[in-house]
């Protein structure tokens, strides 16, 4: 079998896609390429045109070939001659099967409906699947393999309550509550001294015209029949008529009016009023100068190697601030509020967004509304490489998420599958992994949402409200059991690492694979033989 995969983002792009709506499934396929890898000859394409030609290339060698789609089902083409399987991850109840803006393809039941079967990353989208095309839809749930990933992590990093000191690295820059010097008062705007009343009009006077002199009458006749004259020589004997009354009228408005009785005058005055006695002239009050706009704020340096230190008892949560449905803000304010007199508390906030200004203001203020607090809370800017990452993972005591829905959560899985222990609300695809064996449960309650593609902005779906106390419980519960139940916490430490050892290892991935498509593992000969072709895809 051939596997050809194709994802929007790939290793090319995804420095610049940081917080899309597909960056996720770049690491979908990078963590199922391997298990393919064992079951067949993976092939990676760079866009869906490519996949016919390559298709019928292998057809004329008498192999079969599947297309992985991991993008989403709008985005997937149904036209191929190759079969196709959309990889889905999706974290709302009810999957989009009405289509709008005259275009079909935003009807995901068509789409799969075409294609005959998916493949989801969890049993809620599963659940979803099917309740649009029916209970005996073909579904695989197949979550992202990550068990073996982390042997490293967990042999360099045990798992301790609470941390007696970490060096963090990250090229970019931190937001560190203890550096900023927060207060309040820096959200009150500055008192700024009255102004001084604008100045009173200027009236200026103009003074009445001198009365006319027979010499300034005949000047003024002259000038308009030397000007009459030439415009009529100058080719304006077309209009002669109009040329004359022209002048004539001038004529008589400046030099002769004034001769003539009020009452003929009022009757020869057609189209323009009589001067009237000068007025007089009030100039306009100067308008008051523009006020200067609001400052932007100042961006620290993201292009620097940044260091600094974590201890005692440390959470992690990791999430593009741009995207609602993380929730950060009561995340935040549930830390600060439970923490607020605990000084050995810090929460860490990866952050998966390349732009700072989208989120930097904000968080600021943020902060600045909820202090004093003697807690810390660090946000972590820029890139990360495995190496600094692995020491994230190790220097966690707990993962927080307090999102409102989930397509998998692999921040969570990861931290999960390195033995840390989390908190995090009971719902969507979390579902499959979480229960207290392994976290401290943040209520939470349906409310309405949109698809987030739609344009039309309806409310077609549902989505989860976590409880802001219990999160603020979940954080207090879990700093005691660090502090003073170190038993209790190696064994939700344990339970964690047993639960994505069971869910996501390689072997479990590869048997719903293999069973799915019945398929037979490739032997070693075989797989050397289809890393090679995949290295020259």
């Amino acid at each position: 079998m051939n596997f050809i995969l194709y994802s929007d983002v790939n290793d090319g792009s995804i420095s610049q896609s940081l917080g899309r709506p597909e960056y996720s499934y770049y690491f979908v396929l990078k963590a199922y390429r391997p298990v393919l890898e064992s079951l067949g000859r993976v092939h990676v394409v760079q866009a869906p045109a490519e996949v016919d030609r390559l298709y019928h290339e292998l057809r004329l060698k008498g192999e079969d070939s599947l297309f992985l789609s991991f993008t989403p089902p709008q985005k997937t083409p149904l036209d191929l001659d190759c079969p196709t399987l959309c990889v889905v991850a999706w974290e709302f109840d009810s999957i989009p099967h009405e289509y709008w803006d005259n275009d079909p393809h935003q009807d995901w039941s068509r789409t799969l409906g075409r294609h005959g079967r998916v493949i989801t990353l969890s049993s809620h989208t599963a659940r979803a699947v099917r309740r649009v095309l029916g209970e005996h839809f073909p579904v695989l749930v197949l979550p992202t393999p990550l068990w073996e990933r982390f042997d490293g992590v967990r042999g360099q990093y045990p798992n301790v309550p609470v941390n007696a000191g970490t060096t963090l690295q990250i090229k970019g820059c931190i937001i560190d509550s203890r550096a900023l010097g927060l207060s309040a008062d820096g959200l009150i705007a500055p008192v700024l001294e009255e102004a001084p009343p604008p100045p009173a009009p200027v009236e200026v006077e103009i003074a009445e015209v001198p009365p006319l002199t027979a010499r300034r009458r005949l000047f003024i006749a002259k000038h308009y029949l030397r000007e009459w004259y030439r415009a009529l020589v100058g080719g304006e004997w077309r209009r002669p008529l109009f040329i004359s009354k022209h002048y004539i009228r001038e004529c008589y408005r400046e030099g002769l009016r004034d001769r003539v009785p009020e009452r003929l005058r009022a009757l020869m005055a057609k189209s323009s009023p009589e001067h009237a006695a000068p007025l007089p002239v009030v100039l306009p009050e100067p308008e008051p100068a523009p006020e200067p706009e609001h400052p932007q704020a100042v961006l620290p340096a993201t292009d620097q190697q940044v260091e600094f230190q974590v201890d005692g008892v440390v959470y992690v949560s990791v999430f593009n601030p741009d995207d609602g449905r993380k929730n950060w803000h009561q995340l935040i304010t549930a830390f600060c509020w439970a923490m607020r007199d605990t000084e050995d508390a810090t929460l860490v906030l990866k952050m998966t967004q390349n732009d700072l200004s989208t989120y930097y203001v904000e968080m600021l203020t943020l902060l600045s509304q909820l202090s004093p607090f003697r807690c810390r809370v660090v946000a972590m800017h820029g890139y990360l490489d495995d190496e600094q990452f692995a020491r994230l993972y190790g220097a966690a005591s707990f993962y927080v998420n307090a999102s409102r829905c989930e397509g998998l959560c692999l921040p969570l899985m990861e931290f999960m599958a390195c033995g840390k222990p989390v908190i995090a609300p009971l719902h969507t695809a979390m579902l499959d992994y979480i229960d207290e064996e392994v976290a401290f449960v943040v209520k939470s309650s349906q409310e309405p949402a949109i698809w987030p593609q739609d344009s039309r902005i309806l409310f077609r779906t549902l989505r989860h409200r976590p409880d802001w106390g219990s999160l603020k419980t979940a954080y207090q519960d879990s700093y005691r059991m660090a502090k003073e139940n170190p038993e209790g916490y190696q064994s939700m430490s344990l339970a964690a690492a047993l639960r994505m050892q069971e869910y996501s290892s390689f072997a479990s991935v590869q048997g719903r694979l293999r069973d799915f498509f019945a398929l037979t593992p490739l032997t070693e000969a075989d797989g050397a033989s289809s890393l090679a072709v995949a290295g020259n895809a």
